[in-house]
């Protein structure tokens, strides 16, 4: 049974969060007016497709264009392959880290387009785009006093807490830097670490690493994680200008920084998935953990996995039981439908742990406008929840997703490194 978390001090910490949201919705019509965003094409770069509302894998463009109000990889459809990478960085005045931050724009920008070194150009293969997307976010490390950035930190970047069911690892965990690589090969993905390895030598050093890959469904609809339910039917419809300003970009209202304008807040949680005590589970009692049919995706008593789940008809769980996951994450109340934000999740393969058990999981990846009002109140939701019993969170971090590179003399942090 969940514990009543429940009290005063949360009450008002949600209350507050609230009024945070409508202060910041309040300003996304003039927001939106006075930067030209009625249809936004460059939510992910001019010509590129939005990710819609999940029901399926969608294919990204061979070529995703680097230049944007914000960054490619967020609402650009999910590529097949991930590397989620964070760094701990080694410039030691602002003009390294200015050095640093402009290096790594020039390779993503020369790597995005198709460039590749001489060497790899010669190759039998022609080298190609490969819808390849490299998106870079800072945690709140970097804001120490090492380069002068100390209060130019996002109001609600820190570092990622333990909550109740983690078991986070210190070496998994945290970090300056991180870098998020897509691609639709693998061997693109990790070429791209091998060229910024290379030319980022003796500026930042790697603190940990995930590689992820898509389960595609094998008749249709959602990609499927190991423990065999879908994933990501619920996320909000980004192909929405309206959606994408409520839920995920920093717009002037939030009370941000000025330089952060037009960047969401990066959560990354690596969860390693139980799995042996997971298979011995029932289909039907997997079923009501989740609140959705296996099979289908469906909510529980529904055909298919685009179905809203009908929970006001059901006041006591009868159908989708209270705590099932579906139910917890979101209640689908005007008072936690500002608590949505988008996923992009991975499924991870990390062979056999020292016990000989199966290291599977899930590159968990958020994209939201506010860490506290949206994740993090989801988590809470969420704790002791029956599926906490098969999966344990052991890794990951806050980050703060730059604004993307404007011009072709624009380079990422350009606004926020100038202040340094």
């Amino acid at each position: 049974m969940r514990r009543d978390r429940t009290g005063e001090g949360r009450t008002a910490a949600r209350d507050e969060g609230r009024r945070e949201f409508l202060r910041c919705a309040a300003g996304i019509a003039g927001v939106a007016a006075a930067a030209g965003l009625g249809g936004e094409a460059h939510a992910a770069g001019a010509g590129v497709p939005l990710a819609g509302p999940a029901v399926g894998p969608q294919v990204s463009p061979d070529r995703i264009p680097f230049h944007g109000r914000h960054q490619a990889g967020i609402v650009t459809p999910q590529q097949l392959f991930a590397g989620f990478l964070a760094f701990d960085v080694q410039a030691e005045n602002a003009s390294q880290l200015t050095e640093l931050f402009k290096k790594v724009t020039e390779r993503a920008r020369a790597l995005v387009a198709g460039t590749r070194p001489e060497d790899e150009a010669l190759a039998a293969d022609r080298p190609g785009p490969d819808s390849l997307s490299i998106t870079l976010g800072v945690g709140a490390s970097l804001f120490d006093d090492r380069f002068g950035l100390t209060a130019q930190r996002p109001r609600h970047l820190k570092a990622m807490p333990a909550f109740p069911d983690d078991r986070l690892v210190p070496s998994r965990s945290h970090g300056d830097l991180s870098v998020q690589i897509c691609a639709q090969h693998r061997d693109a993905v990790v070429e791209v670490m091998r060229d910024l390895a290379r030319e980022t030598s003796g500026l930042m050093r790697l603190r940990w690493r995930a590689d992820g890959f898509l389960n595609p469904s094998r008749a249709s609809g959602a990609p499927r994680s190991f423990v065999g339910f879908k994933q990501g039917i619920a996320n909000p419809d980004v192909s929405s200008a309206a959606e994408r300003d409520r839920l995920l970009w920093v717009t002037p209202p939030c009370g941000e920084p000025d330089w952060a304008i037009g960047g969401c807040y990066q959560v990354l949680r690596l969860i390693r998935f139980h799995i042996e005590a997971w298979d011995r589970l029932p289909v039907a009692a997997q079923e009501r953990i989740f609140g959705r049919h296996k099979a289908s995706g469906a909510p529980l008593g529904g055909r298919d996995e685009t179905e809203v789940p009908d929970f006001r008809n059901d006041p006591k769980g009868r159908r989708i039981p209270l705590d099932s996951h579906v139910r917890l994450a979101n209640p689908r109340t005007p008072a936690t439908a500002d608590s949505l934000f988008l996923r992009r999740n991975y499924s991870y393969d990390g062979g056999f742990d020292k016990d000989g058990r199966m290291d599977l999981g899930l590159a968990f990846c958020g994209y939201q406008q506010n860490v506290e009002r949206q994740f993090a109140a989801v988590q809470q939701r969420l704790e002791r929840e029956p599926l906490a019993e098969f999966v344990t969170p052991v890794g990951g971090g806050y980050f703060f997703t730059l604004p993307g590179v404007r011009t072709d003399d624009d380079w990422f942090g350009s606004d926020l490194l100038r202040k340094a």
